[in-house]
């Protein structure tokens, strides 16, 4: 009995703790859910509406009423016939004031300010379509990798059992020693394809938990999926609608506006600056609680004669950036048709090459198979049957890689309309 239970502490010894680790198994809801709440891309895009949000009320706050409390101390000294006497005078007062005119210089720095929270929602979901396409590639990424574990354990397999039936065949004089060695040449290098999908398999997992927003440290990662797309490709979308609903040309539309509107807020410099100010307290010296009380009330004016040129090239700044924004948005259209049209296209050749590819792997197997059966039975020499055999297993790895780029393609196409991820399993 002690020598079993030394025997089974030997055999727990031997298995690596890790590999008792279960793993965790995501679908693509999931790993899209986890992004959405931690990707720290995502994060910094919020962090920027908050503030375009705050700079939005900075910027209209000087339409708004202002109110403070005033207060002071003096100490008073005298000249001429009152030399060498001093006293102290003491005041406090509350003081209100309200813009009523300004030329439009403060509502359009205001409304300029509510269009870069726009553009700051905007960028938002431009960012959040680019985490989703780096998510999908991390996603497929492992999904290949593990299909991939898989068809090369299968390829060491079929070469192994290779191996032995040539070695039988040349053993008894049916074979030459170099069909041998050819055997053997592909059985390493199919044990060598095993480990490298090992490998590929720990950095997929590494970069979809980074993807998710986790950081390094999740190795035991394992996605469940299919390589079948679901964006439809029935006809031909309307390119110039999908181009002006995309986050990055609506970003480049809002600062062409908020442009519009600093131009106009430039115009207001020559204009004259009205406003309503009161304030009421007490004043008095030589005692801290005066008990008479002032107030004021009135309108002040302030009409811009000189500025040094200040006003003029502020305008003429503003006019070149409204004309900087119009080109740039112009341009940023024409590029997001064209990429729209060149990812449309690619989604398009996938779709179509995984059809070919299925063609060519159901023709490689039953080939195959007719081959081995022939070969066994000395109808066909080794060159001939050795050639088959290799074109089943580029087949199979052909038709795995043209399902990972359907994928890719399908969310390249889903990047180039904006799409995020919001709306993803919810």
């Amino acid at each position: 009995m002690r020598i079993v239970v030394l025997v089974l502490l030997l055999v727990c010894e031997a298995i690596p703790f890790a590999s008792l680790r279960a793993e965790e198994v995501l679908s693509w809801e999931q790993c899209v859910a986890e992004a959405r709440s931690r990707h720290p891309d995502l994060q910094s895009a919020m962090a920027s509406i908050r503030a375009a949000e705050e700079e939005r009320k900075i910027a209209g706050s000087p339409l708004l009423p202002s109110l403070s409390v005033q207060g002071g101390a003096r100490e008073l000294g005298y000249t001429g016939s009152r030399a060498g006497s001093a006293g102290a005078q003491y005041s406090y007062a509350l003081a209100g004031a309200q813009l009523l005119y300004d030329g439009g210089k403060s509502s359009g720095l205001a409304r300029a300010a509510g269009e870069g929270v726009k553009g700051a929602e905007s960028s938002r979901e431009a960012v959040s379509a680019d985490v989703r396409f780096a998510l999908r590639s991390a996603f497929t990424s492992l999904l290949k990798a593990q299909e991939y574990v898989t068809l090369a354990a299968d390829i060491q397999g079929r070469r192994l059992r290779n191996v032995r039936l040539i070695g039988l065949r040349y053993r008894a004089g049916r074979e030459h020693i170099g069909s041998l060695r050819k055997a053997e040449a592909d059985l390493a290098d199919a044990e060598f394809e095993v480990a490298r999908a090992s490998r590929g398999l720990g950095v997929s997992r590494s970069a979809l938990s980074t993807a998710m927003g986790r950081g390094l440290g999740s190795t035991h990662l394992k996605v469940r999926g299919s390589f079948t797309a679901v964006e439809p490709a029935e006809q031909r979308p309307d390119f110039m609608t999908l181009a002006s609903e995309s986050p990055v040309v609506r970003s480049l539309e809002a600062r062409m506006r908020a442009s519009g509107f600093d131009l106009r807020a430039a115009r207001s410099a020559f204009s004259p600056e009205l406003s309503l100010s009161s304030s009421i307290g007490r004043s008095a010296a030589d005692d801290w609680n005066p008990d008479e009380s002032e107030w004021r009330v009135g309108l002040d004016l302030a009409v811009p004669i000189y500025e040094g040129g200040s006003g003029r090239a502020g305008v003429a700044k503003a006019r070149a950036v409204v004309s900087r924004d119009e080109a740039e948005l112009k341009s940023g259209l024409h590029s997001v048709l064209d990429l729209l049209e060149e990812r449309w296209k690619s989604y398009l050749d996938a779709l179509q090459y995984v059809a070919v590819r299925k063609k060519f792997l159901e023709a490689a197997v039953e080939r195959a198979a007719i081959a081995n059966a022939r070969y066994s039975n000395g109808l066909i020499s080794f060159d001939d049957w050795v050639i088959i055999e290799d074109s089943l297993v580029s087949a199979k790895k052909e038709f795995l890689n043209a399902g990972a780029d359907l994928l890719i393609a399908e969310a390249q196409w889903i990047q180039s309309k904006g799409e995020g991820l919001d709306g993803i399993g919810e």
